[in-house]
């Protein structure tokens, strides 16, 4: 039974974009507010919907005759979270939207593309099918390029074609791999996935089988990751969000790239679950891009850039999840919880810290380091929503990051545990993945040594100009509205308010045995996604941690420890310079170590452009050589065949009619003979045209076609 409210939560904001420009044209400040309602609107759908799915329903609404598809539409536990994330986030966005642009040009074109994105977003998390999810992928891919590149510069254009490209490319890579899936089992419905791969592989020529599952897994795992900003696709984002507008990088990072980890989350989940050469392959990238992105903000004097990198860690932390659920199937309780959770916090923290940067541009139109330097001494409420971000994805004790990075760095634990208690030993087969833990280990302390940058470089330091500096405590009664700070401070108590709940617990009776179970607001938001990271009729063991147990604060300490030292011994002595009495923030970051600039670009402009030239030689050589020798010497001598049977059969004719026909009609007969024979020329003159060669081949090219399809 279809369901019209999940088609009403993605139609509406999309019909509404249109509204809100014709609104824009008349009065500005009605267009905000309207835009604040429509995604306020689907906030508050979604959470009056929340009680039923909570309860355990499902519900689901389908379209048929879509590009020859049926749109399907489903909300359920994950999809609700996500749901209700998304919708918050474009309300807190839209509601800070209105002071950050009040000094914006094309304000009525940003706020058109954000309601379409809106759409295309909510369409992505709320997709019963890969179908439904790959159509909304690209609305929301296309109308988000429209944000990065709003402020027209150009730095702004240049991440733009890069944005684009990448989404692009993604996008049809994607196509493909959907095309093969569905070649493959017959269905992209996402509940089926599971069952019909299983019965896909394990019939007749099951290894032929398995290349086909795995050829398009790869082509979706390119084009989901190159959203989520996985490496090597990562390239967008150090370079898209700090030339858009603070809302949409908000957005972008904490949003965007969770439609590509949804993806990841099927794939994983659906084809690959228990399949422990996929997990290891995800396993592998999530650490890469978990310990490269936080490696790249170490050295980030941009505050958005570093931020932006942050993403890609934080993306990488949530890979790591996801590779260690394939791995350990039956127990990824802990992998699967932690990889949901993260999700959650990145997005919340991302939206906060976004906001807060958003709110240094605004006021000084300047993101470096050195020009922005003491700008929020003085002003609490800022320092304090910024704190709660820091402190969250830092992962410490009692902030809601260290809860999913605890369920996460537990996993691998776990698993070591279980190795060495099997008597497993050797670098493949243990080795590392204790190295992992430690990579782990060591990019949560580079998170917390980049932050603690940004939070003692904005908010502790003095700007080395005394006089701005005293501009910047001016600023203090005056840097924001009420309305931002109600967007900023509701986001900010999120953090905490996880964090402090996740010591509550209950005990339940399974089994006739009474268990222990997490009772925090995050399990509780955990145990309500569970269900979409494990396939239908798989079951796994719900499992408790004591999140402030010794090894689990241990951990963390550890990551913290690493973090102050890495601040103390490498950031403060070597990633500044003195400069006069003070010192300065630099970017020790070598230009050619760009991977875009360095390999995709020449790649892309040069190599590609170079190969495709040499092919087009050919086939121009190709061609000459069709007409020059193939033509000249089958289809000539086959058109003069055809000339002499022409002139036979009109000389026949010409006796017939001449038998025929009374004198004083002759006169007429030999005009039209003359005129058959001027024919018979320019029948000649054609064939000997390279225009005649190319009907010809488009004649095989259309029959070829209609074979093909009938």
């Amino acid at each position: 039974m279809n369901n019209y409210v999940l088609l009403f939560l993605v139609l509406f904001p999309l019909l509404s974009s249109f509204i809100s420009y014709l609104i824009g044209r008349g009065n500005k400040n009605l267009r905000d507010y309207f835009v604040m309602a429509v995604c306020a609107i689907d906030l508050v759908v979604l959470i009056l919907n929340f009680p039923n799915i909570y309860s355990g329903k499902t519900f689901e609404c389908f379209v048929p005759n879509i590009c020859g598809m049926t749109l399907h539409l489903q909300l359920d536990g994950f999809r609700v979270i996500y749901g209700i994330i998304c919708a918050f986030m474009w309300t807190m966005t839209s509601i800070f939207s209105h002071e950050y642009f009040h000094h914006y040009r094309n304000r009525n074109r940003y706020y058109f593309f954000l309601l379409l994105t809106f759409a295309g977003t909510m369409g992505v998390f709320l997709s019963g099918d890969l179908f439904t999810t790959f159509i909304f992928f690209e609305i929301m891919s296309t109308a988000s390029y429209m944000m990065v590149i709003h402020d027209e510069k150009p730095q702004a254009m240049r991440a733009g074609d890069t944005y684009l490209a990448i989404g692009v490319l993604g996008g049809m890579v994607m196509l493909m791999g959907l095309f093969l899936l569905y070649h493959a089992i017959g269905t992209l419905r996402i509940s089926e996935i599971h069952d019909k791969v299983l019965q896909w592989t394990n019939n007749g020529q099951n290894a032929k089988n398995v290349r086909y599952i795995w050829a398009s897994a790869l082509c979706m795992l390119f084009g989901f990751g190159a959203k989520s900003g996985m490496f090597p696709v990562h390239i967008w984002l150090p370079k898209a969000h700090p030339v858009a507008p603070a809302p949409a990088s908000a957005l972008l990072s904490g949003i965007l790239t969770k439609s590509g980890v949804f993806g990841i989350l099927i794939i994983t989940s659906q084809i690959f679950f228990g399949n422990s050469v996929w997990g290891n392959f995800i396993l592998a990238i999530g650490t890469i891009t978990m310990f490269l992105g936080a490696f790249l903000a170490l050295f980030s004097v941009d505050l958005k850039r570093t931020l932006a990198c942050s993403s890609m860690s934080q993306i990488g932390f949530i890979l790591v999840a996801c590779g260690m659920q394939a791995i350990m199937p039956g127990h990824i309780d802990f992998a699967a919880r932690g990889a949901l959770l993260h999700m959650v916090n990145h997005s919340v923290f991302k939206l906060i810290l976004f906001m807060c940067a958003g709110v240094v541009y605004m006021n000084l139109h300047k993101l470096n380091l050195n020009d922005i330097r003491g700008f929020g001494r003085g002003k609490w409420f800022l320092n304090i929503a910024f704190l709660m971000g820091y402190i969250g994805i830092a992962g410490v004790p009692f902030w809601s990051g260290y809860v999913s990075k605890t369920l996460i760095h537990d996993a691998i634990l776990h698993y070591l545990h279980e190795l060495h208690h099997e008597g497993v030993h050797g670098f493949l087969q243990y080795d590392i993945y204790s190295i992992v833990e430690w990579i782990f280990t060591i990019s949560g302390g580079l998170t917390f040594a980049y932050m603690t940058k940004l939070y003692i470089c904005v908010f502790w330091e003095k700007n080395k100009d005394i006089q701005i500096q005293k501009k910047f405590d001016s600023m203090n009664k005056t840097y924001m509205t009420t309305l931002s700070k109600f967007a900023i401070g509701l986001s900010a108590i999120i953090p905490p308010i996880f964090g402090f709940t996740s010591v509550l617990t209950k005990q339940v009776v399974e089994d006739g045995e009474t268990l222990l179970v997490n009772d925090g607001l995050m399990d509780r938001i955990a145990e309500l996604g569970k269900s979409f990271m494990v396939p239908l009729g798989e079951h796994i063991h719900g499992s408790y941690l004591e999140y402030f147990s010794v090894d689990c604060v241990t951990g963390a300490l550890k990551s913290l420890i690493i973090g102050a030292l890495v601040y103390l011994i490498i950031i403060r002595p070597l990633l500044m310079v003195k400069d006069g009495r003070v010192r300065v923030y630099v970017n020790r970051w070598p230009d050619w170590l760009d991977l875009e600039n360095a390999i995709y670009r020449p790649l892309l402009m040069k190599v590609l452009v170079g190969v495709l030239v040499f092919i087009c030689k050919i086939l121009n050589q190709v061609v000459d050589f069709f007409y020059t020798y193939i033509f000249k010497m089958i289809m000539m001598p086959i058109c003069r065949i055809l000339d002499k049977v022409i002139d036979g059969t009109v000389s026949v004719i010409r006796d017939i009619i001449f038998q025929a026909l009374n004198s004083d009609k002759q006169g007429e007969a030999f005009a039209v003979l003359n005129e058959e024979k001027r024919s018979s020329k320019i029948v000649k003159e054609i064939s000997n045209s390279l225009s005649f060669s190319l009907i010809l081949f488009c004649i095989g090219l259309i029959v070829a076609l209609i074979y093909l399809l009938f």
